[in-house]
């Protein structure tokens, strides 16, 4: 229990009616989940609004509601409070309530469309290896030091963002890489943390279902860098054109990094194979097991807050050089009769063309490159035909097929993307719209030495069909599949 007066620092309050001496057991935003004495804090979200269900909270037994605009009726013994905003003021409640878990530790956030699990998954990776304490909030997973708890969104809400952040300081976590999404940005999650230092990958066409036009998706990562102190550092990708946009307004110290302009951290490529890459940091060489010009980049930017946050630069370099690939970002296996399968994230037009690049930059071109895509459903459908141009311009093969369709008929969101395919490479474009029988095709097709990309799901271990989830886990089906084809 804590004193509700106590937990309302930075809140900002614009009437309040009842005492604020009272006790608090837990801050609920779900109605559903109120039990006696906690406080509920009514969101404006998406789908509903938590204004709705006030009176239902307080039926469960909440003694304090939160809220942007009051109820017409007042029940008395039950303390109301009205804020500008509910988002934000459950973000610097939540922060309050689990004791501002992020000032007792080095809290660093990664924005951008691309890049962001891989950069923080390593950097977790790498501090890892370099013996400290580390937290990891990701869309694959969370981990408070060696604990894995599963993750749910890029950026969770606000009181779970805090929850693990106080389970970080109870095992004396040091550091801690956390994803940052438009998502949670614009819906003020990170409100009321601590910032060491923020990283902005690149901008591409994204979330556009979510954000009204592309400036407002840009100004909104953008934000997050606006609210960094001038005790934390800003890195940013200034190979992007909106890189130099995000360090405009930021009280941060300003950090650059790229590959192709001159920037504080600069790499250059000397080899790219299927096994390694060959980077120069700084003047200095280094082999790392990860691939492709995206991962460069990443790399770089990994190297750049390992520094910042005080490490030695060589003994980052050396374990740049252990650093292995997070789960589903350009994971591959090799069959036993040399058919290489790729599983990647690449779910945007940009990641997409990227991880299609890549490989064409590392084959000879004596092999097939086939390639199996998807969209999602009840997302932005202005990607659709752009991803199946993109594939099938630079595939040999393409089949295209489900991705997660939700609510939508997978059929309607094949025909979207086939409206991208030019007609000179209708021929090398299939549609197959179960996903499993999809890979299966791919197998077939694939001889010797071929190589297979099954892109859009990565990481994820289901299917979302219908609002219902199937158990659906590319690597491990391309890996049957290729198993079975070769007995």
């Amino acid at each position: 229990m804590i004193i509700l007066k106590e937990i309302l620092y930075k809140v900002a309050i614009e009437v309040v009616k009842g005492s604020t001496e009272i006790a608090i057991h837990k801050i609920e935003f779900d109605s559903r989940l109120v039990k006696e004495n906690d406080m509920f804090v009514a969101i404006r979200g998406t789908v509903s609004d938590g204004h709705l269900f006030i009176e239902k909270a307080i039926n469960l037994g909440a003694v304090a509601i939160v809220c942007d605009s009051m109820p017409e009726v007042i029940i008395t013994g039950i303390t109301y409070i009205q804020v500008k905003d509910t988002n934000e003021a459950l973000a610097f409640l939540a922060s309050n309530y689990y004791n501002n878990p992020s000032q007792n530790l080095k809290l660093v956030g990664i924005t951008g469309t691309n890049g962001k699990t891989t950069i923080a998954s390593l950097l977790y990776q790498l501090f890892k290896k370099a013996g400290y304490k580390v937290g990891l909030l990701s869309t694959v997973k969370i981990m408070v030091d060696e604990i894995e708890y599963k993750a749910t969104h890029t950026t969770p809400d606000s009181l779970t963002i805090n929850y693990y952040l106080a389970e970080m300081n109870t095992v004396g976590v040091e550091y801690c890489f956390m994803e940052v999404s438009s998502h949670g940005i614009h819906q003020k999650r990170t409100d009321g943390l601590q910032f060491a230092g923020g990283v902005f990958t690149n901008l591409s066409h994204d979330h556009l279902d979510y954000h009204p036009t592309f400036a407002h998706y840009r100004d909104v990562k953008k934000s997050f860098f606006d609210h960094l102190t001038k005790n934390a550092f800003a890195l940013t990708n200034i190979d992007d054109k909106n890189g130099l946009i995000m360090l405009q307004n930021t009280s941060a110290r300003k950090l650059t990094y790229a590959l192709k302009s001159y920037a504080d951290y600069k790499a250059q490529i000397l080899e790219n194979q299927l096994s390694g890459l060959l980077l120069k940091i700084n003047e200095n060489e280094v082999w790392v097991r990860l691939i492709g010009t995206f991962n460069a980049y990443n790399l770089l930017a990994i190297y750049g807050v390992a520094v910042e946050l005080g490490l030695d630069k060589l003994e980052v370099l050396r374990l740049l050089s252990e650093l292995e690939s997070v789960s589903g970002r350009f994971q591959f296996i090799v069959s036993s009769n040399s058919i290489t399968a790729i599983v990647d994230y690449a779910h945007t037009p940009d990641a997409l063309e990227n991880v299609l690049n890549t490989i064409n930059d590392i084959r000879t071109n004596n092999e097939q490159l086939i390639t199996v895509v998807g969209c999602g459903g009840d997302r932005d459908k202005a990607k659709r035909p752009i991803m199946a141009h993109i594939a099938s311009s630079l595939s040999n093969k393409v089949i295209i097929t489900s991705d997660n369709p939700r609510t939508e008929d997978p059929i309607d969101i094949i025909a979207d993307m086939e409206k991208g395919v030019e007609l000179q490479h209708q021929k090398r474009t299939l549609a197959i719209v179960d996903r499993k029988q999809a890979i299966k095709t791919a197998c077939q097709l694939a001889g010797p030495n071929d190589i297979i990309l099954i892109a859009g799901k990565g990481h994820e271990t289901y299917q979302e069909v219908n609002g219902v989830r199937h158990d659906f886990d590319d690597m491990k089906i391309v890996k049957e599949l290729l198993e079975q084809l070769n007995k």
